[in-house]
């Protein structure tokens, strides 16, 4: 098998598993990983991404690193500290594969998503909302990904992911969501 064919079907694979995100895609699960600290312990993990499978194999076996990238592809949301509009710092490995995806694939847009929770006034949760989508699209630009690829929009406290006046509701309404378009 030539090096494209094998470049091929690992594109192919790559198409595949988003398109699969995107098709069976629910929040629920996702923001439920990524609140319990799911899915920066798997990004924390000691392999360094050196263990590859066999050039030579026909096996169709995906490297660790690809593993990990499709793994970090699936997180779509990022949450924030309270009155915070910056990203949390476990959350950078991730962003980095997203900005890596978009630098490879110039036709993929997506839309960064702001969210607040319902303290402060309408309109300064619309501006943090902002603030914390623009800060998560900086880091994708300064990571590879072009400007072009990338709309931000606030929803500000309108469209929570959790209705109440628990700390954990307003935990989960403090996110940026990574909204394939």
């Amino acid at each position: 098998m030539t090096k494209q064919s094998i470049q091929t079907i690992k594109t192919g694979l790559m198409a595949i598993s988003l398109f699969a995100l995107v098709a069976c895609s629910s929040t629920s699960d996702t923001e439920e990983g990524a609140m319990d600290g799911e899915a920066s312990s798997s990004s924390g993990s000691s392999n360094n991404g050196s263990a590859r499978t066999n050039p030579g194999s026909t096996s169709g076996q995906l490297t660790q690193e690809e593993i990990r990238a499709q793994n970090a592809l699936r997180q779509t949301v990022f949450y924030f500290d309270f009155d915070i509009a910056e990203f949390k710092p476990a959350d950078r490995e991730t962003l980095s594969f997203h900005a890596r995806d978009l630098a490879a694939n110039s036709r993929k847009r997506i839309r960064l998503e702001g969210h607040g929770d319902e303290r402060g006034t309408r309109e300064y949760n619309l501006a943090l909302g902002e603030r914390r989508a623009n800060s998560v699209l900086n880091y994708l630009i300064v990571n590879g990904a072009s400007r072009s690829q990338i709309e931000v929009v606030s929803y500000g406290e309108e469209q929570p992911a959790q209705a109440g006046q628990s700390d954990n509701a307003y935990s989960r309404n403090r996110r940026v969501e990574v909204v394939s378009r």
